[in-house]
């Protein structure tokens, strides 16, 4: 009776819910906030960060090599500044977005200082809300660990920009526990392995931190440690138009509190259209790795790869995952800073004949794609296609993927969330039209 109830109405729902497409043309609406030449709509102002993946002449987008800063600041140079000086750059990186600077040593010193001694969770919440109500899914799992630390907040309301920094740098330095914990409880709970909690170990930043807690013997090496850090400085902010991002903007614009707006920024993530990349990306290469018996032979790489774009093969929707970008067209700076650590650490791993199958998917796909396509469309790949293979190797589980880009773009989140109630002024209210005919109303005892 509850199935066929169901099924009825929903096959309604889908009957009466149907707009005809073209009055989306007729109306000039701008579905996904998209321009027709598929840049986003001009919604708003910001100094966070910018993302530059082409360029107009004479009214038409121009592919050209992208380009991301955080505060102005080139992310190349800020990743090879870092690396010069032989240390891990996420907290810099935070202090940047989040205070519209770069730190002194003296200043990132003290903010170091103040940040990781606030890694550790009540233990009430990891007792309750973690292991007694744990979820399936780490995301969701995560949404309510935020919206219960609202609870353990004596302000949790005061959206004063003192207030928020503090709430925002107490989710950044909490998020690792909330993610490894949450993942423990998940095994433990739905497959049985053994339960433990690491607590945060004092003198380990935030990948350190991470490793640490996520692993049962606590261990890692210096380069997964350093490769982390600079996935978690590559994924921490990538401006204001994301749809995560964007959410944040949306729901700070109503004077919300911290917690409610960063839960919402994760239900967005959650979504496979915006945070589930790198994990299809994985699933594809997978299939790949299974049905090209010579991965070495780039003319057979190339005919399966022609396979999946004809909707042939995988999961036939004609998509070669972590190919190409909404922004980005030649080149997102991301892929190539992450390809060459990736490169390091499969030689580490013994891994080097997959990462080759993964630069040949790389080189073929662009070339294979306006072939099959009859597009001139360029496509790169994005830093998706590299950091689920940069996870797996780093051995971390699929189900965490998502969860590891929360970690870093929650400093994201925070900044915008700030640069929105210092700058917003007004609730985002964009317009729909309404194309419902008038009817008029009918008497239950007359209705059909």
């Amino acid at each position: 009776m509850n199935a066929e109830f169901l099924h009825k109405v929903s096959e309604e729902i889908l009957h009466r819910y149907q707009i005809d497409r073209s009055l989306y043309g007729k109306f000039d609406v701008k579905r996904g906030l998209r321009n027709a030449d598929g840049s986003g709509v001009l919604a708003g102002l910001t100094k966070i960060s910018s993302v530059i993946g082409s360029r107009k002449e004479n009214g038409k987008l121009v592919p050209v090599e992208g380009e991301l800063r955080y505060r102005g600041i080139d992310i190349r140079d800020l990743v090879s500044g870092i690396q010069e000086d032989g240390r891990h750059g996420f907290s810099e990186v935070t202090y940047l977005l989040l205070f519209a600077k770069l730190p002194t040593r003296a200043e990132l010193k003290e903010f170091e200082a103040y940040l990781y001694p606030r890694m550790a969770l009540d233990k009430r919440l990891i007792a309750t809300t973690i292991l007694q109500f744990t979820s399936s899914h780490v995301m969701n799992a995560m949404q309510r660990v935020v919206l219960t630390l609202y609870s353990l907040d004596e302000n949790p309301d005061d959206i004063s920009i003192p207030n928020v920094v503090r709430q925002c740098l107490e989710l950044i330095a909490k998020f690792p526990a909330i993610i490894a914990y949450s993942y423990r409880a998940l095994r433990n709970k739905f497959h049985g392995d053994a339960l433990f909690i690491n607590p945060p170990k004092a003198g380990y930043d935030i990948a350190e931190n991470f490793l640490h807690m996520l692993r049962p013997t606590s261990e890692f090496s210096k380069l997964e440690a350093e490769i982390l850090d600079l996935a978690l400085v590559l994924h921490a902010e990538h401006g204001g138009g994301n749809n995560s991002s964007f959410t944040t903007h949306v729901v700070s614009s109503s004077n919300t509190d911290t917690y409610s707006a960063i839960a919402a920024a994760l239900g967005s993530l959650k979504g496979p259209l915006h945070g589930a990349a790198n994990a299809n990306v994985m699933y594809m290469m997978a299939n790949i790795k299974e049905n090209v018996k010579d991965w070495a032979d780039r003319d057979e790489v190339a005919a399966y790869i022609e396979k999946i774009l004809r909707k042939e093969a995988h999961d036939r929707t004609g998509l070669v995952y972590g190919m190409g970008h909404a922004v980005y067209t030649k080149s997102d700076p991301r892929a190539k800073i992450l390809k060459e650590k990736a490169r390091e650490l499969a030689e580490v791993k013994g891994r080097m004949d997959e990462f080759n199958l993964y630069t040949a998917v790389e080189e073929l796909t662009p070339g294979l794609f306006q072939k099959v396509k009859q597009s001139d469309k360029v496509i790169s790949p994005n830093v998706d296609f590299f950091s689920g293979f940069v996870y797996d190797m780093l051995g971390f589980p699929v189900e965490i993927y998502t969860p590891l880009f929360a970690m870093a773009r929650v400093v994201g989140w925070s900044a915008h969330r700030m640069d929105e109630l210092i700058n917003g002024g007004r609730i985002i209210r964009p317009a729909y039209k309404s194309v419902a005919e008038p009817q008029p109303y009918v008497p239950i005892d007359q209705r059909k």
